[in-house]
């Protein structure tokens, strides 16, 4: 099997780590985005692009879930991610090349068809808001979606993912055009932020139709904040620092952290 990339703190991740510190002037410019303010130029009107899109205007289950425009508010920005980072491009190649792939267990399915839809817990009971930046320097991409679940469902899918490592640790999967991946699955240890949380790093090892090898690394983190989760994933061909992923989870956390406070303040 492949090596994985040799890890070490890049750029992406200091000027992650800056931006953490001052999560409180974050929190306060995103704040002032509940209002009616225009969308930041990532998100697209069309619920099929990269971009933020709503399932109903509040949490079918307790009527105190975000709004559309809360929802986009905590979402995390390129600003917050720092050079090199920017707006994606789009979806990566590898995401239907490698993801979309069969294995025999029904766990390791499960890991597999999550991490390609990044759909963990099923369909939203609310707004739902996502966006998608690139790294210029690695061509990792970051996703990461903020949307409303009930706190069972989420709790549910947050033990099988704690479970993941233990049932799926090495497995081989199948691609759609007939590749074989080796597949390693370990935990990730997130900082303690919101209700709950879990995360995984998922490598695949294997090699393209012309024989040349290929390491894909996706990290997958998945944060509760009362009613609303964050899913985010970190992941790439090249380097892909766990820093950025435990850094924007706790951001990302806390700013979710803030809207929904605002929202309960403003029933």
């Amino acid at each position: 099997m492949p090596h994985p990339p040799a890890g070490r703190r890049g750029p992406g991740a200091r000027a992650l780590l800056a931006s953490a510190l001052s999560v409180t002037a974050l929190l306060a410019t995103a704040a002032c985005s509940v209002q009616d303010e225009p969308r930041p130029r990532w998100f697209s009107a069309s619920p099929t692009a990269t971009g933020a899109s709503a399932v109903g205007e509040r949490s079918a289950s307790s009527g105190v879930g975000l709004t559309e425009v809360q929802a986009r508010a905590a979402l995390i920005t390129d600003a917050d991610l720092g050079e090199p980072w920017g707006p994606t491009r789009g979806a990566s190649t590898w995401r239907d090349g490698l993801l979309k792939a069969t294995t025999e267990s029904p766990d390791c399915q499960r890991l597999l068809d999550a991490l390609y839809t990044e759909e963990v817990f099923g369909s939203p009971a609310g707004p739902r808001a996502t966006a998608a930046f690139d790294d210029a320097d690695t061509d990792a991409q970051v996703r990461y979606q903020v949307a409303a679940h009930p706190p069972a469902d989420v709790d549910r899918a947050l033990a099988w993912l704690k479970s993941v490592p233990g049932k799926c640790g090495e497995f081989t999967a199948t691609t759609s055009r007939g590749g074989v991946q080796a597949v390693q699955v370990s935990d990730m240890r997130l900082p303690s932020v919101g209700d709950a949380r879990q995360a995984l790093r998922v490598t695949l090892a294997g090699e393209t139709e012309e024989g040349e090898l290929t390491y894909l690394t996706i990290d997958l983190a998945v944060v509760r904040v009362g009613e609303e989760a964050i899913t985010l994933t970190n992941a790439g061909l090249g380097e892909v620092y766990e820093e950025v992923t435990r850094q924007t989870a706790e951001l990302g956390a806390q700013r979710l952290t803030e809207i929904t406070k605002q929202a309960r303040a403003q029933i």
